[in-house]
């Protein structure tokens, strides 16, 4: 680290200090300063994209497929109008993505791999648990935790306290991550002969060999910064949740920027989201003529809520200013989908390009919205339906029969296996792999079910979902447990713990023997922190109100 770095650490620690005696919005507003003085964001300046063949040496039906896998970061259940719902009412549409469900296959009971982004993207980068290699913790900045205190001291609402892990030793954000010894799906398609690019967020490490272009991903245009557009850009609609410490963290850290294979930071064009996309479409353009895995990480929807004034204008009926800023955040999502489905057709690459849309997780609750998971229970943040249980679909014409469903439960690690037996790249040998191909499960020529079992796990928050019996265990005494029957219960209203012990002991058992297979955490959690389950965050807590502990 250089003197500057050293100067803005020893910065932020002298406001953390100054909050103690003073007011902390002085103290917030400080640190952002001093980590805005920390950045060197350049202007904006062209990608140049390495070009495949000119001329194709096969046409696109006769090589192996395109793959193309956008992310989108918190979106709900309920934000997606296939899965019956929509912002505004059930008004605000997604034409888009509904387009890959219906031209291909929908999951009903799609799930990611945890409450919160970083676990659910070292799962789907490198098709296994992350608890197998100690990703059990979102990677946060050191300097996040007390800005969070310092937030929640302007918050009057009566909240519960967090309950801080005695044995936390402080692992700077650099050293977290996913270790370069796992095999990433990058890396297995480049083997297959794949050109492999990541753009959008990442959140899985970017030193010691973790970052993108360290992990098998040939280019990367890596996220600088959390906003979507300058604050004081003319274009921006802003969405401040004064009551949410996040938002206010979100705010003070700013940041408009983007980094191409770890070069010099530099400024994107327009909203995040609209950039994103132009440069998507200009590697799908650079790369027709080879096979390509384009790995698109959208930020949106996460907070700060920032809008483009179209976009929001589309939605005059939506009173709540938070809620049509972010309509108009889902409506540019759908529309980058729709121009990522178009720039395939455009170069003759539809039929044979598998694509996948999911979500890193689900809506979260300090958005102050209450219906993005309708109809489940809980938030981004817990493993209750609301927090796991996803938008998730995927098309490849060539292979897939269009307006499918399929109501078995699949993973966010299923996502390597279906892409690497699409391209013909093995697996790597030499570990256990979680997920499965789930194309066979959807052509009807697989047996059985892609899975019996599956587990969420961090510290003393533990969930298992087996054969449609859902066990939740919480609390750092294990003090709160649930036990819930999906198939009569999906939206996890009756708690059959109390009568069904021999189904907890059942669950118990399977659950154990899977943490016995499950790594050490590579770095600590600080602290578990109380989720409610009902309630969004700009709701007063009562005493008998349900949550979990989140140990993060």
């Amino acid at each position: 680290m250089g003197r500057r770095g050293i100067g803005v650490l020893l910065g932020v620690a002298l406001l953390i200090g100054v909050a103690l005696a003073y007011r902390a919005e002085i103290a917030i507003w400080g640190i952002g300063a001093m980590v805005e003085l920390g950045r060197d964001i350049g202007p904006n300046r062209e990608v140049a994209w390495q070009r495949g063949p000119e001329q194709p040496a096969q046409p696109p039906s006769e090589r192996p497929p395109n793959i193309v896998l956008i992310l989108a970061d918190d979106m709900g259940w309920n934000d997606v109008s296939t899965n019956g719902g929509g912002a505004g009412g059930g008004t605000v549409k997604t034409p888009h993505i509904d387009a890959i469900a219906q031209g291909g296959v929908n999951f009903t009971s799609g799930y990611s791999a945890n409450g919160t982004c970083a676990p659910s993207r070292a799962a789907i980068l490198s098709g296994r648990y992350g608890t197998r290699f100690g990703f059990e913790f979102t990677p946060t900045p050191s300097q996040m935790a007390p800005l969070l205190q310092l937030a929640r001291a302007g918050d009057d609402t009566p909240r519960r306290d967090s309950i801080p892990n005695p044995d936390f030793e402080l692992v700077e954000w650099e050293d977290m991550g996913m270790p370069a010894s796992e095999v990433t799906l990058a890396e297995t398609l480049k083997t297959a002969g794949y050109h492999t690019v990541h753009i959008g967020k990442w959140h899985v490490g970017e030193s010691n060999g973790m970052a993108a272009y360290d992990q098998g991903f040939d280019e990367s245009l890596l996220m600088e910064g959390v906003l979507f557009l300058p604050e004081d850009h003319p274009d921006a609609v802003n969405a401040k949740q004064g009551f949410d410490p996040i938002d206010r963290f979100l705010w003070t850290m700013g940041g408009y920027g983007v980094r191409y294979n770890g070069g010099q930071a530099f400024e994107p064009q327009g909203h995040v989201t609209d950039y994103y996309t132009d440069q998507a479409v200009q590697v799908i353009e650079a790369n027709r003529n080879r096979p390509f895995f384009l790995y698109l990480a959208h930020w949106a929807i996460h907070t700060p809520l920032q809008s483009t004034r179209a976009d929001y204008d589309a939605h005059p009926h939506i009173e709540s200013h938070t809620e049509r800023t972010y309509a108009g955040m889902i409506r540019g999502l759908d529309r980058s989908v729709g121009r990522v489905l178009d720039a395939l057709r455009a170069h003759g690459l539809e039929d044979n390009t598998l694509v996948i849309f999911t979500s890193d997780n689900g809506g979260a609750g300090y958005l102050g919205l209450p219906d993005v998971n309708r109809p489940f229970r809980g938030w981004k943040i817990t493993f209750f339906e609301g927090g796991i249980h996803v938008p998730f679909m995927m098309r490849w014409p060539a292979q897939i029969i269009p307006q499918q469903t399929f109501a078995e439960p699949v993973h966010h690690f299923d996502i390597y296996a279906t892409a690497a037996a699409a391209a013909g790249a093995p697996m790597p040998g030499d570990r256990v792999m979680d997920g499965v191909d789930l194309v066979p499960h959807v052509r009807g020529e697989a047996e059985g079910v892609p899975h019996e079992t599956l587990f969420w796990t961090q510290d003393n928050y533990r969930v298992v979902l087996h054969q449609g019996w859902k066990l939740q265990r919480s609390g750092p005494n294990d003090e709160f447990l649930w036990l819930f029957d999906l198939h009569a219960d999906p939206t996890e209203r009756n708690n059959l713990a109390p009568t069904r012990p021999d189904k907890v002991g059942e669950l118990d058992a399977l659950l154990a023997a899977h943490l016995a297979e499950q790594a050490p955490p590579r770095w600590p959690h600080r602290a578990s922190n109380p989720v409610s389950i009902d309630k969004h965050l700009n709701q007063p807590e009562s005493p008998d109100d349900e949550y979990i502990y989140y140990p993060n």
